[in-house]
């Protein structure tokens, strides 16, 4: 059978979908031109921004980082370019365990190109968990040139790896002054979060910086230290990678810090303390200025600038030693007997005691049925202020403790600096205790732990009990003290310089309002400081010496010893021992340098402290290097008196350096030249003697 069809229908089926086909295209096109007018034209000006920012990437340049030189120019901190290789772990394929996979697999694949040690490896890990989300990280450092070449040649093997120059610190001179310089290291976590606290302009002048200074100076002085960011636009590649550069504003190196340091008097010390422990520190008493502050051991802050190795940590963080205590700053010790010239002079503000107040000393103290004891259980006899100072008379200071009381003590005592901070211009200073009853109810918490007992005021006349100050606390009470009341905020920075103008600013030590002492108390002080040095306890070290300097030797117990028991070194371990110290000013009629040092279990503070302030005082004042002979002696705590012929100090080369010719003729001048003083300068009412055994009493 013939099926007929319907052919208008047909046609009409046909129209009907040419139609809609028809009308979906011209929709189509409508709404592909809607977004075309939409995005040329109303979105046109947000878009071209957004692909210049495609095509243009900002890079920051980071500024080259602030020298640090001595008070002499000696360079003691500074900063180089080099090469790095870097991995940016975002650029890695990969995810979850495929991605450390894939990433361990680029290292070794590198390993073939550049050398990548163990340690290259460890420390890439390290920062991975220190640094998330950081864009590059360093898998090598410090490229040669030949290590580049081989590199850039197979670059394109290599997607997410670069050669990147990078800035890094050195210290020129090692361990010497690594205390008080700090060093630098990459930002942290902690750091970073602090960083969000900071303005937005500060925030943008660390665009692109990754280490900042960590202690010391690099820490305290870091935006000094820092600069100013610069940066540059460059055209950038589909890939990322820089086609041209098309606009750039430099970087401003930072500041230049002149310190009051005489690095080489630095040095000096750090070679007499040798192996011992301990710490020097060294003020001008006029200023502020601090000339030398040791604190032995040291440590090499070149380790910690490219991240510091697991074992080398391990190395320095678990040592008994502690090299990384800064003991001049937070180290506090018992001052011992170094205390006494302070009791006297609160004796005499407080009229508690006249200079020619005589006590009997029989060797001992009787307080209720405890027994204080003098060194050698040996009686001084009567004594005056004078001879109590000159001979270290124990018992006198006990009873004069006993007299004044623990909250008299303190109230006298505190202006001196003794129990707070100094202020001085690094951070992490300790403020040490200056006992009293309201600080012992704050600093215990059980009520019988918090009252005071009038036992306890007995030990802190001689700086025992629970006196506990630093060294820079001890030579800033010492220069208050021998000045006749001058405070100043101790000071490292002597001025800052601003490397484009060469535009020097004095940081002048900020003068604290002075201390009301009379001048004839403070002369008292003078003469058994001087007698000290001509009769008394510190007579052997400073034999010779053809200037006048005062000073007060000083033992300190690290641990106690039992009423019934007497203290013998030999027996006892060598950490156990008692402390060593001793406080000094020269000249003392008009003192330019006052210290205070401590050797740690090293005993008596005339055979190993006095010895060191000595030889400070003879560089300083007359320019004077100890002898190799002297020099070994001291440090091995066998010599007190100087041996062999000083040398001129502008002749010894500093630790690893050496002088050159002309460098000897003319070598930068040494503090000595605005601290000499003429041969003359003695007191003329003190007569020196012929050397004789100590006496007895704390020495």
């Amino acid at each position: 059978m013939t099926v007929l069809r319907d052919v208008e229908e047909e046609v009409g089926r046909f129209r009907g979908r040419l139609l809609a086909a028809a009308a979906f295209v011209l929709i189509a096109f409508l709404l592909l031109a809607a977004r075309l007018v939409y995005l040329q034209v109303i979105r046109h000006e947000e878009l071209a921004t957004q692909a210049e920012a495609n095509r243009i990437a900002v890079v920051p340049i980071v500024p080259n980082r602030g020298i640090i030189v001595d008070r002499n120019g000696v360079v003691l901190a500074t900063s180089y370019s080099a090469y790095t290789l870097e991995i940016s772990p975002r650029q890695v394929r990969g995810n979850g365990r495929d991605a450390a996979a894939e990433l361990d697999t680029l290292i070794d694949d590198l390993a073939t190109v550049v050398n990548i040690e163990t340690r290259d490896r460890r420390r890439f890990k390290r920062l991975q968990d220190e640094m998330k989300g950081a864009e590059w990280l360093p898998i090598r450092t410090r490229l040669n040139d030949e290590e580049v070449a081989r590199f850039m040649a197979q670059r394109f093997r290599f997607a997410g790896v670069d050669v990147k120059a990078r800035l890094f610190r050195n210290y020129p001179l090692g361990e010497t002054a690594s205390h008080l310089l700090g060093y630098i290291g990459r930002i942290n976590q902690a750091e970073k979060q602090a960083m969000e606290d900071w303005d937005e302009a500060e925030q943008g002048n660390y665009k692109g910086t990754e280490y900042i200074g960590k202690l010391g100076l690099e820490q305290s002085y870091e935006k000094v230290l820092h600069g100013t960011t610069g940066f540059e636009e460059v055209e950038t590649s589909a890939g990322g990678r820089a086609v041209r550069r098309l606009s750039s504003r430099p970087p401003t190196p930072g500041d230049k810090l002149v310190l009051a340091i005489d690095i080489k008097l630095q040095a000096l010390v750090e070679e007499l303390f040798g192996n011992r422990r301990g710490a020097l520190v060294a003020l001008d008493p006029r200023n502020g200025e601090v000339l030398a502050l040791v604190s032995k051991p040291t440590f090499d802050p070149n380790l910690f600038v490219d991240g510091i190795d697991t074992e080398s940590w391990r190395e320095l963080n678990e040592s008994i030693d502690k090299p990384l205590l800064n003991r001049a700053l937070r180290g506090t010790y018992p001052p011992g007997s170094t205390f006494k010239p302070f009791m006297a002079m609160a004796a005499l503000n407080t009229g508690k005691r006249a200079a020619s107040t005589v006590i009997n000393d029989g060797g001992t103290f009787q307080f209720g049925n405890h027994t204080f004891r003098s060194h050698g259980d040996t009686g001084l006899g009567p004594v005056d202020m004078h001879r109590s100072i000159v001979k270290s008379s124990n018992v006198y200071y006990y009873s004069l403790a006993n007299e004044m009381g623990v909250d008299l003590m303190h109230v006298q005592l505190e202006p001196f600096g003794f129990g707070v901070k100094t202020g001085i211009d690094i951070e992490n200073e300790v403020a040490g205790v200056l006992p009293s009853t309201t600080w012992k109810r704050r600093y215990y918490k059980k009520p019988e732990q918090q009252r005071w007992y009038a036992g306890e005021t007995i030990s802190l006349g001689i700086g025992q009990g629970y006196n506990n100050f630093t060294m820079l606390q001890l030579a800033s009470a010492t220069a208050t003290l021998v000045s006749g009341g001058q405070r100043f905020k101790p000071r490292l920075v002597r001025e800052v310089e601003n490397v484009i103008t060469a535009e020097r600013q004095r940081v002048a030590g900020d003068a604290l309002p002075p201390l009301a002492l009379e001048r004839e108390h403070v002369q008292i002080i003078r003469r058994a400081l001087a007698g000290v040095t001509v009769e008394g306890t510190s007579v052997r070290s400073f034999l010779g010496a053809p200037y006048q300097s005062g000073g007060k030797t000083g033992t300190a117990q690290a641990v106690g010893v039992r009423q019934n028991e007497k203290y013998n070194a030999a027996k006892m371990e060598e950490h156990k021992r008692d402390h060593a110290l001793y406080m000094a000013a020269a000249p003392i009629d008009n003192p330019t340098v006052a210290l205070a040092v401590v050797v740690e279990n090293a005993g008596f503070g005339s055979d190993s402290a006095a010895p060191i302030a000595r030889r400070v005082f003879d560089y300083l004042l007359l320019g004077q290097y100890p002898s190799e002979e002297d020099l070994a002696g001291v440090r091995e705590g066998r010599v007190v008196t100087p041996i062999g012929k000083p040398r001129r100090a502008e002749d010894v080369p500093l630790p690893g350096q050496s002088l050159a010719p002309a460098a000897a003729a003319s070598s930068t001048v040494t503090a000595a030249a605005s601290l000499t003083v003429t041969a003359a300068t003695t007191s003329p009412p003190l007569q020196r003697v012929a050397a004789a055994p100590a006496a007895p009493g704390g020495r």
